[in-house]
C-alpha cells in the first residue's frame, strides 16, 4: 500500500462520531445540524430541469476539458465577477467539484525531483483537502496560523528562509474556511511578492466567494488582485464551485482558472484520471454560470440569517460577523470538544470543534477553543438553535 496513506488523520466529521460516541441527545429537542457545510437551501428548479434536460448525453464519452459552452460560460462569469478576460480554450478547466481538483493539483504540480522533501503550505485552520494532498503527492504540509489576535493573517514569520526554499505550493482559502476571512489586495500583494521570491505555485480555493454581505463590495479574487496589480496568472490558479453559490453540492461542479501552462498539465493529469464532468452535470452547470438572479436570492437568505443570529450568539460566546462565507467561528469558555458534545446531549445541537479542524504549529493550534457553527439551515432552526446555545452557554 501506498505509505502516505498511514500519514493521514481520520476526518473531522469522523472524530466528531467518535466524540459523540455514547452521547444520548436530549429528547425533549430534535436535532438541528449545524456542524458540517452543506447548502441546506432548496436547488434552483431551473438547474434540476437543465440537469434533465441533459440525460440525452449519457450516450457520449464527455471530454475532460468539457464542452466548449460550458468553457465560455465559466469565462463569462468570471467577466462579469471579477472582470477577467480569460481564454476558455487555455485558462479555465471544469472540474467536478472544487475538492478533487484541490487534492488532485498537487498531484501534478509537485516535483520530488529537486533534491529536498518539498513543502506545501495550509492555512491554519484549513480544509483538511490541503493537508492530504500534501501526504499523497509525497510532500510536507507546513501550517501558518491564523489566528484573531491578528485578524487572521498569515504568520509568514513562522517559516525559515530553509523552509521558503522548498515550498512549491501554497494553498489560499478566501473567504476562509472556518474563519471568513477575505484577503485584501495588500494581503495578495504580500503573498505575490512571496511567490516571486521562492517560485512556488499559490492554489486560490475560493469556494465561498459568493456568499457574502455586502453587495457593493464582494470578496475580492486572487486571478483579480493580480489584473489589478498589474500581474500576470503566472504561478496562480483559482478553484471555484457551484456547490455553496447555487446550492448544489450533489452536482460536483466547479472549476480550475489561471496559467494556461500549468493547467494545460493538470490537463494532460486529468485526462488520464478520468474524472470528466457527466453531460447532464455540464449541461446544468452552464444554465446555473449564466444566472444571478438565484444567487443574489441565497445571499439574501444567508444575509438575513446572519444579522438575526450573529448578536444572539455573540452575547455569549467570542464571535462577530465573518468577512464572507456561512460559518460562525466562535470562542467557547470550555474546551470546544467538550462544549461540543455538552450542546448535543442537552440540547441536541451539532456544532463542530474548531480543534478537529486545525494543527499544532508553533505550539498552538489555532482551532482550540472555538466551534464552527454553519448557518444552512433555514432561518427558523438558526434562531432555535442560537437560542439553545445561549442557555447551554450561560449555565457554564
Amino acid at each position: 500500500m501506498n505509505p502516505h496513506l498511514a500519514q493521514l488523520q481520520p476526518y473531522p466529521f469522523e472524530k466528531l462520531r467518535a466524540l459523540f460516541a455514547g452521547v444520548t441527545p436530549n429528547p425533549q429537542y430534535k436535532e438541528i445540524k449545524l456542524s458540517i457545510g452543506e447548502p441546506q437551501h432548496p436547488t434552483p428548479p431551473f438547474i434540476m430541469d437543465a440537469l434533465a434536460h441533459g440525460l440525452k448525453g449519457l450516450a457520449n464519452y464527455p471530454t475532460t476539458a468539457g464542452v466548449p459552452a460550458l468553457r465560455q460560460a465559466i469565462a463569462a462569469w468570471c467577466q462579469r465577477r471579477y472582470d477577467l478576460e480569460l481564454n476558455a480554450e487555455t485558462e479555465i478547466l471544469p472540474v467536478n467539484g472544487s475538492r478533487e481538483a484541490l487534492f488532485s493539483f498537487a498531484q501534478t504540480v509537485i516535483d520530488p525531483s529537486r533534491g529536498h522533501v518539498p513543502l506545501i503550505v495550509s492555512p491554519n485552520p484549513f480544509y483538511q483537502i490541503y493537508e492530504g494532498a500534501a501526504y499523497l503527492s509525497g510532500a510536507e504540509p507546513r501550517f501558518l496560523n491564523n489566528l484573531p489576535d491578528n485578524g487572521f493573517a498569515f504568520d509568514y514569520a513562522a517559516l525559515s528562509e530553509e523552509e521558503w526554499a522548498r515550498v512549491q505550493l501554497f494553498y489560499v482559502c478566501s473567504p476562509g474556511n472556518p474563519t471568513g476571512k477575505v484577503l485584501s489586495l495588500d494581503d495578495w500583494k504580500t503573498l505575490f511578492a512571496l511567490s516571486d521570491k521562492y517560485g512556488f505555485i499559490i492554489a486560490s480555493d475560493e469556494c465561498y466567494s459568493e456568499i457574502y454581505f455586502d453587495e457593493a463590495n464582494p470578496p475580492i479574487g486572487g486571478l483579480q488582485a493580480a489584473k489589478l496589480l498589474g500581474r500576470s496568472n503566472e504561478r496562480l490558479v483559482m478553484f471555484s464551485s457551484l456547490s455553496k453559490r447555487s446550492n448544489v453540492p450533489g452536482m460536483r461542479s466547479g472549476f480550475v482558472a489561471g496559467d494556461a501552462q500549468i493547467l494545460k498539465k493538470f490537463l494532460l493529469y486529468r485526462t488520464y484520471h478520468g474524472c470528466a464532468m457527466a453531460p447532464p452535470v455540464q449541461t446544468a452547470s452552464i444554465a446555473a454560470w449564466n444566472d444571478e438572479a438565484h444567487v443574489l436570492d441565497n445571499r439574501d437568505q444567508y444575509r438575513e440569517k446572519f444579522a438575526a443570529v450573529t448578536p444572539l450568539i455573540a452575547e455569549v460566546l467570542g464571535t462577530g460577523m465573518p468577512d464572507a462565507s456561512f460559518y460562525l467561528w466562535a470562542k467557547t469558555p470550555i474546551a470546544d470538544t467538550e462544549f461540543a458534545r455538552g450542546l448535543l446531549e442537552h440540547y441536541n445541537v451539532v456544532v463542530l470543534p474548531g480543534s478537529f479542524l486545525a494543527r499544532e504549529a508553533n505550539g498552538v493550534n489555532p482551532g482550540t477553543n472555538f466551534i464552527r457553527i454553519a448557518l444552512v439551515a433555514s432561518l427558523a432552526e438558526c434562531l432555535e438553535a442560537a437560542s439553545r446555545i445561549r442557555q447551554f452557554a450561560q449555565q457554564l
